[in-house]
C-alpha cells in the first residue's frame, strides 16, 4: 500500500515558491548598472552569454529578433541564438518548398510546350542514336580508305 502522501487523489499543498533575487540585483530589484554599460547591455543582461558572430547577427536580424544591428548586444544568451537559428531554418525550408513548387510548374509548362511541338525524350534519344550511327559509319569509312 502507498504512503498517504503518494496516494492518488491527495491534494498537494500549493505553497508559494520564493525565488532568490537575481545576481547583480540591487535592493529595489533593479539590476545594478555600471557607468560604462550601454543601452543594449542594460536591456539584455544575462548570466550565461555568447558573443554572436557576423553571421549570427544576420540571423538575428532576419528572424526579426532585432530591428537593427546596433540593437544587438555584445553578448546574448545561447537560447536566444538557438531559437533564431531554428526560426531561420524553418524559413529556409519554406523558401525551398516554394521554389520546388515553382520549379514543378515550370517543368510542367515546358513539357506541355514540347508535347505541342511533338517532341519527346524517346524521339530525342532515337535521333541521337541515329546521329551516332552515322558518325560511326563515317569514321569506319574513313579508316578503310
Amino acid at each position: 500500500m502507498l504512503p498517504a502522501r503518494l496516494r492518488p487523489g491527495r491534494l498537494l499543498s500549493a505553497a508559494p515558491l520564493r525565488l532568490p533575487a537575481p545576481r547583480g540585483a540591487a535592493a529595489g530589484g533593479e539590476p545594478a548598472r555600471g557607468p560604462a554599460t550601454s543601452r543594449a547591455e542594460q536591456a539584455h543582461k544575462v548570466v550565461a552569454s555568447y558573443k554572436p558572430s557576423r553571421f549570427d547577427k544576420k540571423i538575428l536580424l532576419w528572424t526579426g529578433r532585432f530591428k537593427t544591428e546596433e540593437e544587438i548586444p555584445p553578448r546574448i544568451p545561447p537560447e536566444m541564438l538557438d531559437k533564431a537559428r531554428n526560426k531561420a531554418r524553418v524559413k529556409a525550408c519554406y523558401i525551398m518548398i516554394g521554389l520546388s513548387i515553382v520549379a514543378c510548374f515550370a517543368v510542367i509548362a515546358s513539357a506541355k510546350k514540347a508535347a505541342a511541338r511533338h517532341e519527346s525524350l524517346t524521339s530525342w534519344n532515337l535521333a541521337k542514336k541515329a546521329k551516332w550511327r552515322e558518325e560511326a559509319a563515317l569514321a569506319a569509312e574513313s579508316k578503310t580508305k
